[in-house]
Formats: structure tokens, C-alpha cells, sequence
């Protein structure tokens, strides 16, 4: 039965962390600039302590997203498992670790950078293999054109934060986190539909049977 909740809070969780982060850009204070500041030197910033609950509530939403993709058997084993782990586990050391000094800011980049290309590189390799599964089939495509987004961000960035001197980076990182939450997202929603959409059929067809024995008693 727990295993059912996998999926809920997969979903739950991812959503709230991205309605916690918009929520704290637009009502954050007026002088940090989320389009020339990480998300990391935003958090640290900010105070308010909304941005490093959401960062652990997405890492904890991707484990359950990962555990219920387990549970259904999906085609995620190996290093496509490995590398949502290692997203999960740098987003949550990284709201949990301050950023105030030197060297925690260096650990808060070693980690988002960890994040970063782990999402990309496990959705490379589960493209081809959610396509070979009917279960799945479904998911192939946005996924597809969302790794295509994922690996232009990540390009992007990398060139932003080196020769771009780090111009825009903000804005390049948030677009580049969109993506790599959307394919967590698109993902969620499936396992949703996989677990829970069956047993909802089933409730509605047995409504459905007995509105008819009553109508034609």
C-alpha cells in the first residue's frame, strides 16, 4: 500500500517546490536579482529560508519519484537511477548546508553542478528505453524534446559561467532548472496515471454498473 503513495508524493512534492520557489522570487526582496544571481547566492540572500525548503522538498519528491518508478518495474535501473539519486542527494545537501562562507559557497556550487548535468544525462538514456516500453511509450517524446531543452541549458550555462563571465547566469540557470523539473514532472504525472489511473477506472465503471441496475430495475 505505501507504494502507492510514491507517486503522490513524487507529484505533491515537485509541485510545491516549484509554487514555494515562484512564490519566493516574486515576493522576495526587491534588490536581489534573480537574472544576474544563482539560485544559491539568491537563497543566501533572501533569509527567508524559502528557497532551501524547496530545493529539499524537490530532492525528497524526486527519491519517491524514483522509488515508485521501482516499485512499477520501470525501465530506470542502473545509471539512469544512479543519476536522479545524485540530483536528489545534491539538492538536499544543498539545503541543508549554509552558504554563507567561502568554502560552503564553493560546496553550494559543486552540488548544483552535480544537479545540474545528473537530470540531462539520466534523461538521455531513458528516452530510448521508456520508448521500447508500452507502459511508458508515452512519455518518450516530451521527454525527448525536454532533454533536448535540458542539454541546450546546461551548454548554456557552461558558457555563461566561464567565458560568458556570468552574465545572465540567473535567468540561464532558472530556464535550465524549468526544463530538468519538467522531465521530472512529465515522469510524475505518468507514474500518476500508471498506479492510480486503473483502480479510478475501476471505481467509475462500478458507479457507472450500478447507476444502470438501478435505472433498469
Amino acid at each position: 500500500m505505501v507504494k502507492r503513495f510514491y507517486p503522490l508524493l513524487a507529484g505533491g512534492g515537485i509541485l510545491l517546490a516549484v509554487v514555494t520557489v515562484v512564490a519566493a522570487q516574486v515576493s522576495g526582496d526587491s534588490s536581489l536579482d534573480p537574472v544576474s544571481m544563482t539560485i544559491s547566492q539568491y537563497a543566501a540572500r533572501d533569509g527567508g529560508g524559502a528557497i532551501e525548503t524547496a530545493m529539499a522538498v524537490l530532492g525528497l519528491a524526486s527519491l519517491a519519484l524514483l522509488a515508485g518508478m521501482r516499485a512499477l518495474d520501470a525501465p530506470v535501473h542502473g545509471w539512469p537511477a544512479r543519476l536522479i539519486g545524485l540530483w536528489s542527494v545534491s539538492l538536499i545537501g544543498a539545503a541543508v548546508v549554509p552558504s554563507g562562507t567561502v568554502w560552503q559557497g564553493e560546496l553550494h556550487g559543486v552540488l548544483s553542478a552535480a544537479a545540474f548535468v545528473s537530470v540531462p544525462a539520466a534523461a538521455i538514456q531513458l528516452v530510448g528505453r521508456l520508448g521500447q516500453d508500452e507502459r511508458w511509450k508515452a512519455t518518450a517524446r516530451p521527454l525527448e524534446w525536454l532533454t533536448l531543452a535540458s542539454g541546450l541549458g546546461l551548454a548554456a550555462i557552461t558558457y555563461v559561467a566561464l567565458p560568458g563571465h556570468g552574465v545572465m547566469i540567473g535567468l540561464v540557470e532558472r530556464l535550465l532548472l524549468t526544463a530538468e523539473v519538467a522531465v521530472l514532472g512529465v515522469l510524475a504525472v505518468r507514474l500518476v496515471q500508471l498506479t492510480w489511473g486503473p483502480s479510478l477506472r475501476e471505481r467509475i465503471g462500478d458507479r457507472h454498473a450500478a447507476r444502470d441496475f438501478l435505472v433498469h430495475r
